[in-house]
């Protein structure tokens, strides 16, 4: 009776020794699988090299063994990646910020290139990479692109956007340009390439007739009354900064380059527009020239220190001046920001330990008569050569305060690839976890867990536990704190929020409007090539076929050849008498058709006050008018061909009207918020109808 339940106790307790036997030594196998990852870990941190150590000013402590003093590691050296720079002052100033020139390979921390950046390179970057150039930029920095978005910008505030000559896209605005030059024909037009640089391809003309409509251009009014130094007509570049965009921060430098020309300036004439060297002031151009003057103070190229004193000594507001070109640079900046904002956000989604761009612009700025300055184009890769001890010391100091401000020290590389290794880890610890759980208690799987946290936990830096500021509010601080030269224009209050206000579909309404002129332009030209052809043809009829014959000349050339073949046989087989009768007879023929023609002109002159009957009455003959050589003359209208015109066009409105295109368009123009007040008062016909269709019916 006793022996049973004793039995059972003892079986009790051997299944709980072995279950307790195998939870030992899954524990240990548990330890020795995290002791191989850890070692594994610890191997690959030290065998890094040196560009991966951290760089920041909290460098962590990493043990190598538990028995061996913790060393602290030195400061990490950045790495710059100058493949596709071409200037040796950047590798210079580079080298004396400590950075390590690497290839496109390498793990760089910052690309400088003097090309745009593509959306590809962009998508490739690591959070802890930085590139000198924004994605987008080139909206203002192509000089047909600055055109256009200039213009669409002074479309919406007038007031705001009137620091730039009027211009002009060629060929898609062509016949605008035409049109203004007829009505202002003392104007002088400059003459620029749409993407060139280093005053290639520019030139000034007064017709615009010498332009030919098919090549691509840009067309400005020349401003023929700029301001003068000791007669001379010059320039400024003001290398600008934008540390991001979005928040947008904008930074000028108060030390550039003031470029003269280097001949005494006259009003444009025909007799000067050819001369660059008075109307240009391209330090490419200039330096070719032989009055071109090698001197700090009154040379042909200066600081703009030297000019403010100029200025200063005439009497000018220094202040004024500066605030009023300052306006001009951001204005136009703003007016690319929302291309540059989406492109930033679409290419970099996980920059969010510093900011993934940084661009210096060299804004060229031409001041008129009264001092008011105008924008000429804007430099997204400005000439950093230092030919001068005056270049050598704006632009070497420009870049050292560039690196000074951009804090290259701010992110720690080591910290972010440890980050993006944590990410991994963790995803394969949740994995580990799965396969622990399913195989042993939950609490041995925890425990496995509390053991790598706390042994990977002396990894983390101590002051990612105490509460501190942001990056972005860091790297504000830090800018307001290592302006040196440069000074902040924006942000600067609300003088410039409602710029930001801008209609969403302005932009692109502006650019499917350019690319339709364009397709315009494309046509007319082709339309134009083909003309040209048949003229050529009609000249060389013997080499190409000539154009079609009617059927009235065909008969009547076959009636000429019948008459003269008759005529020849006649005359090879009559005598002289029968000739002279033949003679008389041809004469009483032609004096009948002469009665005939008279009596014709006759019956149309009668008929001069009533076209209409003139027209049904006499029968239509087909004139073909000559091919027009010249593009700007128009082509003379043939009535037959106007009729057909008029007829397709009515065809056409019957088709769109019975579509109910013209109603749709409307309510979608309506619903956008995009219709005009006069398209309302023109086509609001169709609002009433769509209203009156879409109420119920009463019964």
């Amino acid at each position: 009776m006793h022996t049973m339940p004793n039995k059972k106790k003892s079986d009790k307790h051997n299944e709980r020794d072995k279950l307790m036997e195998i939870a030992n030594e899954e524990k240990d196998t548990s330890e020795n699988v995290a002791v191989m990852l850890l070692r594994t870990y610890e191997g690959k941190m030290l065998g890094e090299d040196d560009t991966s150590q951290p760089t920041s000013r909290t460098a962590p402590i990493i043990p190598i063994e538990t028995s061996r003093k913790k060393k602290k590691r030195r400061r990490s050296q950045i790495s710059i990646c100058l493949t596709n720079c071409r200037y040796e002052s950047i590798r210079k100033v580079a080298s004396a910020f400590g950075m390590r020139e690497v290839s496109e390979e390498d793990a760089w921390n910052f690309y400088w290139t003097d090309m745009s950046v593509s959306v590809e390179r962009a998508k490739e970057m690591k959070r802890f990479q930085r590139i000198n150039h924004f994605p987008g930029m080139l909206e203002i920095c192509r000089k047909d692109l600055l055109a256009r978005n200039l213009n669409r910008m002074q479309k919406i505030y007038p007031k705001e956007y009137n620091f730039f000559p009027k211009t002009w896209c060629l060929p898609a605005d062509f016949g605008e340009a035409l049109n203004y030059a007829k009505s202002r024909k003392n104007k002088t037009f400059i003459i620029k390439p749409e993407c060139g640089s280093q005053g290639r391809g520019i030139y000034l003309t007064k017709s615009l007739k010498e332009i030919k409509p098919t090549d691509k251009l840009i067309c400005q009014v020349y401003l023929s009354k700029p301001y003068l130094v000791d007669g001379y007509k010059f320039d400024i570049r003001v290398y600008t900064l934008i540390t991001s965009c979005d928040p947008l921060r904008i930074f000028v430098y108060n030390e550039g380059l003031v470029r003269f020309a280097t001949s005494r300036y006259a009003d444009p004439n025909v007799n000067n527009t050819t001369n660059v060297f008075m109307h240009l002031t391209n330090y490419a151009l200039n330096k070719h020239s032989r009055t071109y003057v090698y001197d700090s103070e009154a040379g042909s190229k200066r600081k703009i220190s030297t000019l403010n004193k100029i200025l200063l000594s005439q009497g000018i507001d220094l202040d004024r001046l500066w605030h009023s070109i300052d306006q001009v640079i951001v204005k136009t900046i703003i007016s690319a920001w929302p291309i540059l904002k989406h492109s930033y956000h679409a290419c970099f989604p996980s920059h969010d330990m510093v900011h993934a761009c940084f661009e210096i612009l060299g804004f060229d700025i031409l001041l008129d008569h009264k001092l008011h300055p105008y924008i000429l184009e804007v430099n997204h890769s400005p000439s950093f050569h230092t030919d001068t001890q005056l270049d050598r010391d704006v632009k070497e100091s420009l870049l050292t305060d560039t690196f000074t401000m951009l804090n290259i020290w701010q992110c720690d590389k080591k910290r972010v690839l440890e980050e993006d290794r944590k990410r991994i880890r963790d995803r394969l610890l949740q994995t580990n976890n799965t396969f622990f759980g399913s195989k042993s208690p939950p609490a041995l799987s925890t425990a496995f867990s509390l053991l790598l946290s706390d042994r990977f936990a002396e990894y983390t830096p101590v002051e990612e536990k105490e509460p501190e500021k942001s990056p972005w509010q860091m790297q504000i601080q830090w800018e307001e704190t290592h302006l040196g030269n440069f000074r902040r224009v924006y942000p600067v209050g609300e003088q410039y929020a409602s710029l930001f206000q801008q209609p969403s579909g302005s932009l692109y309404t502006a650019t499917a409007s350019s690319r339709a002129r364009g397709d315009c332009t494309r046509l007319q030209r082709e339309e134009f090539q083909q003309t040209k052809a048949k003229a050529e043809a009609l000249k060389k009829p013997s080499q190409t076929m000539g154009p079609k014959v009617s059927k009235e000349e065909k008969k009547a050339s076959e009636e000429t050849i019948a008459t003269a073949v008759t005529s020849a046989t006649v005359t090879a087989t009559v005598d002289k008498n029968e000739k002279e009768k033949l003679k008389t007879n041809k004469a009483k023929v032609e004096r009948d058709k002469r009665k005939e023609k008279e009596k014709e002109d006759r019956e149309r002159n009668r008929l001069t006050a009533k076209p209409s009957i003139a027209l049904q009455s006499l029968p239509e003959k087909e004139i073909k008018p000559p091919y027009v050589l010249c593009s700007f003359e128009p082509d003379p209208i043939v009535e037959k061909e106007e009729r057909e015109r008029v007829n397709l066009l009515a065809q056409r409105d019957f088709l769109i009207r019975s579509y109910g295109m013209l109603e749709q368009i409307y309510l979608v123009m309506k619903k956008m918020g995009t219709l005009r007040p006069e398209d309302e008062r023109k086509y609001g016909v169709y609002g009433r109808l769509a209203v009156v269709s879409s109420s119920p019916k009463k019964v």
